[in-house]
């Protein structure tokens, strides 16, 4: 096996371990959350977007903050809804999704929440765990979310980091 294969290997190889991970770790914990469900799903979102903001600390913590952002205007939208019922069940949700999204695409502008499309990542998930978590709360999908989220960026430091070895003992030409 040439030494760029076996590199590929390796990496693919150190992937499938963190992901092994990250089931057994959500499998310990996840029913033990404060919604009773597992999150490995909302792990596996943020280590893509660990990947996506740039494979860097930095990114990762936009990353985070970006989901905190994501769950708050999930929140608005929720609230949103409630108070626009008036407008029939039809459309209540349509108009509060759209009133929040004006500002949160204005983010751009603003270095630490232009992560956007993370943003809606987590509001994403936050709707997800709202809609089909039976009792989920306000504080209790907050909570799970920024936990699994957390859990997820960890790991893709750790992916990178491994990486980083894998090529030092392994190098390849690019």
């Amino acid at each position: 096996m040439n030494k760029k294969t076996l590199n590929l290997v390796i990496w693919a190889t150190w992937i499938a371990l963190l992901a092994l991970m990250i089931q057994i770790i959500d499998q310990l914990i996840g029913t033990k959350m404060p919604i009773g469900h597992t999150g490995a799903w909302i792990a596996f979102q943020s280590w893509a977007v660990y990947f996506l903001g740039g494979c860097t600390p930095k990114g990762g913590f936009k990353g985070f903050i970006s989901y905190v952002v994501g769950i708050t205007t999930g929140i608005v939208i929720f609230e949103l809804a409630g108070i626009l019922s008036f407008a029939g069940a039809f459309w209540c949700v349509p108009i509060a999704i759209f009133i929040p999204v004006i500002p949160v695409m204005c983010f751009e502008k603003i270095p630490v929440l232009d992560y956007i499309p993370a943003i809606f990542i987590g509001c994403g998930a936050f709707f997800g765990i709202m809609n089909y978590v039976p009792d989920a709360t306000y504080a209790g999908a907050a909570a799970y979310e920024l936990i699994f989220c957390a859990l997820g960026l960890i790991f893709g430091w750790i992916a990178i980091t491994g990486k980083g070895i894998i090529d030092k003992r392994i190098p390849v030409k690019k």
